[in-house]
């Protein structure tokens, strides 16, 4: 091989090394800043119930990792209660119009925040695993209500709030509704749409190197976060589901395939 071919060899071989480097650095970096929330990068409230002339109690509940979780209750007029959940890096505000239109309907509400969200403690988000206990902190606030009757608690979730909503009601059987709206079937089904929307990168060779790195920093495999397991063992309370078809950030699919995956009785509205 002549002196010319190797220098050339050399330089393809310090282009390529130096390229996987640097992809590999991108995609740790973007993957950290999907799962990393430090309050100075955040999203915080815009409005709060005063802009809609709603009476509100500022709460605040700890969840089982010492967490302190930020939340608004509006009191209704009934003994019933809405726990609404925002979605992925959003805030409580996100939901005011919702709980002015339940409060109108009698209804008390609970407007949560998850750990890296909002002015909640916590960076690390964990989609799902350890925010289901949060939620579970949230629920058992609501008990030590005397105006709350613990059989009438409804959820309703936006995006990954109504994941969230799907994925604890699994669990506690005392959440007799829920509504999610376009909430996500699973991570392995809307990875791509949702992780090309946030970091504006093409799906291939991007999505999966982020998705590695995710999985090492958080210590969850995306085939664990599946709310089509959680949606069968909800039946028969009821669970309203929406979904838009042309959802940027949740795959359109979702909606059918948690429809797909419900227990009986179901229908769909069109």
């Amino acid at each position: 091989m002549s002196r010319l071919s190797k220098i050339i060899l050399s330089a393809i071989a310090g282009i390529l090394i130096l390229g996987s480097v640097g992809l590999l650095l991108k995609t740790r970096s973007e993957a950290y800043n999907l799962l990393h929330a430090p309050m100075s990068t955040r999203s915080l409230i815009t409005d709060t119930p005063d802009d809609f002339k709603l009476e509100f109690e500022d709460v605040i509940v700890t969840n089982p990792d010492g967490m302190k979780l930020v939340g608004w209750f509006i009191p209704g007029e009934n003994d019933a209660v809405i726990i609404m959940q925002h979605g992925y890096k959003s805030t409580r505000s996100e939901l005011l119009n919702e709980a002015e239109m339940m409060h109108r309907h009698g209804y008390n509400v609970l407007v949560t925040s998850i750990r890296a969200h909002d002015d909640s403690e916590g960076e690390l988000i964990t989609l799902g695993k350890y925010e289901v206990d949060d939620m579970e902190a949230w629920y058992q606030y609501l008990l030590t209500r005397d105006e709350i009757n613990p059989d009438k608690i409804g959820l309703l979730g936006n995006s990954y709030g109504g994941m969230l909503s799907l994925q604890y009601a699994a669990q506690n059987e005392n959440i007799k509704a829920i509504v999610a709206n376009c909430a996500f079937s699973s991570m392995t089904d809307t990875v791509s749409t949702s992780v090309t929307h946030f970091t504006g990168l093409p799906e291939f060779p991007f999505v999966p190197l982020i998705v590695f790195w995710a999985e090492q920093s958080t210590g969850v495999k995306m085939e664990e976060i599946d709310a089509t397991q959680w949606i069968p063992q909800i039946s028969p309370r009821p669970v309203f589901l929406m979904q838009g078809g042309m959802d940027t950030v949740i795959s359109p699919e979702s909606g059918q395939r948690l429809y797909d995956a419900a227990g009986e009785p179901k229908g769909i509205m069109v």
